[in-house]
């Protein structure tokens, strides 16, 4: 397991994160929030590029003070770009691989098979300085699996990535994970966060304010009516139904006339008044959540202020 006990960092007065504690499962898993909110800092830390001023960190069983064998299990990429200069992609991966001690088979093996998985098979001879921005995110992606780590730590790695390319990348995020390994993402585009996700732990300021599956963490923010889109034939009437019931804090008309968006503060006994209500003869076609997603969440916790930065 990837195991965050009490963890602060601070950079002399200035607070990077405080009194963090996390157990990250198997899996994908997506750090949330605007700039200045702590994931790239944790993030550092769990890398073991950063050392916490208080707190541990242990990772399969490893800790970052024993960094030869902790950096065989963790492969990071960082949201910037920094590459020696003249070396092309497949040069890139390769000398990185050598650190490792693998014989020099292993090494060509190993590193042809990272750049395969992040579709720069063609582009592996040439220089990385005349790469893309996409191709230089897939290329530090490359270089971050290469030695099959058990963890990969990857600070928003889906910028600059074309439609194609941003599938792909996300195909491969879910067949790691699928693999059993921890796959740590940062992100502050929220919808991608509900795309990719199995996990969510969502920061502000220093401080984690919430974690678990997005539809968890909705159930629990008790203090905000749950959003209910529901599809039916005739909405007016639905909604002059609804309103007879003290379950119901708010509906209204969707904005194209198919549906009606309803706010309720007890969802259980809302669900089972819809399905006496259905049974009057108004043909309902589907009933969803419409606030259970990242944003919404996020906006919930912090304030849509924070959340937009």
């Amino acid at each position: 397991m990837v195991a965050i006990e009490n963890v602060s960092k601070f950079y002399g007065e200035v607070l990077g994160v405080n009194k963090v504690n996390l157990v990250i499962p198997p899996g994908i898993t997506s750090l949330v929030g605007p700039n200045g909110s702590g994931k790239t800092t944790l993030m550092n830390m769990l890398a073991g590029l950063l050392q916490p001023t208080r707190g541990s960190i242990v990772v399969h069983g490893l800790s970052p003070k024993d960094p030869e064998r902790y950096f065989r299990t963790v492969g990071y990429a960082t949201q910037y770009d920094g590459f020696p200069s003249g070396l092309t992609g497949w040069q890139f991966v390769h000398c990185y691989l050598r650190l490792f001690g693998y014989s020099p088979a292993d090494t060509e093996r190993l590193a042809w098979e990272a750049i395969e998985r992040t579709g720069l098979r063609e582009a592996a001879e040439r220089k990385i300085a005349g790469y893309s921005k996409g191709m230089r995110q897939r290329i530090k992606l490359a270089q971050a699996i290469a030695h099959r780590p058990q963890v990969l730590i990857l600070d928003e790695p889906l910028n600059g990535l074309d439609p194609l390319a941003r599938a792909e990348t996300i195909a491969l995020f879910r067949q790691l994970g699928a693999e059993g390994s921890h796959v740590i993402i940062s992100s502050h585009i929220l919808h991608e966060v509900d795309l990719i996700s199995d996990h969510v732990i969502m920061m502000s300021q220093g401080y984690v304010v919430a974690e678990g599956q997005i539809k968890g963490v909705r159930d629990e923010i008790l203090d905000q009516p749950m959003q209910v889109l529901i599809r039916c034939d005739r909405p007016k009437y639905l909604a002059s139904r609804l309103f007879d019931h003290e379950q119901v804090v708010e509906a209204k008309v969707h904005a194209d006339g198919a549906g009606l968006l309803v706010r309720t503060r007890h969802a259980e006994g809302f669900y089972k008044l819809l399905n006496h209500i259905a049974l009057t003869g108004i043909t309902i076609e589907s009933v969803a959540p419409a606030d259970d997603d990242a944003q919404s969440v996020y906006e919930y916790l912090i304030g849509s202020e924070e959340s937009t930065k």
